[in-house]
């Protein structure tokens, strides 16, 4: 880690130990990427770490639409870290890979799933425009409902902290098996031909 010096388990405090040990002992099995730099302000790691549990493994979205909002917020933050772990997990998901291609250079995809395309429009937009426009929200909510627009924004909110953090604390990348290209215009997210 780039900007903080990183730690070890045995130089963590009780109460850093005791967030340590839940982060372990729950579904993401490891303290990694943004929760290593949040358990150095263990009340945040504690709270923040309870939202991302929910927004990766419990919103009432399936996998493969949370990891597309994912992948999404990744990538206009242009956060590699983000994007190198979480693409995989898109494709796995069920996204295809085309698709991620096409989001990794900073385009809309054009979905045969319209489900995946309310997320991604609604993803971009609250991401790039910081906001939603009226036809993408009316759309998002007759579709897909209240509660999975609100887990959409939440999983948007969430991811935007997460890639901010590793961004601002120069979080290396640890697979860089899958860099994004350098972009600074995402407006091409946004273009519907």
């Amino acid at each position: 880690m780039a900007r903080l010096k990183d730690w070890k388990v045995e130089e963590l405090n009780g109460e850093q130990k005791k967030i340590h040990d839940d982060i372990v002992n729950g579904p993401r099995g490891k303290v990694v990427g943004p929760l290593r730099i949040w358990l150095n302000n263990p009340e945040l790691a504690k709270c923040a770490q309870k939202v991302g549990a929910y927004a990766r493994y419990k919103t009432s979205l399936d996998k493969s639409l949370s990891e597309l909002a994912i992948i999404t917020t990744g990538r206009v933050w242009s956060s590699e870290f983000e994007w190198e772990h979480h693409a995989p997990l898109a494709i796995e998901a069920g996204i295809k890979k085309e698709y991620v291609n096409i989001i990794a250079n900073a385009k809309r995809p054009v979905f045969t799933n319209e489900d995946e395309q309310i997320v991604f429009d609604f993803s971009a937009e609250a991401n790039i425009l910081k906001n939603v426009n009226d036809k993408t929200f009316k759309l998002a909510l007759e579709k897909l409902g209240k509660t999975r627009v609100i887990d959409i924004v939440g999983i948007c909110g969430y991811y935007s902290l997460i890639s901010m953090t590793l961004n601002v604390f120069k979080v290396p990348t640890d697979t860089p098996d899958w860099p994004i290209p350098k972009i600074n215009d995402f407006s091409n997210m946004l273009k519907k031909d």
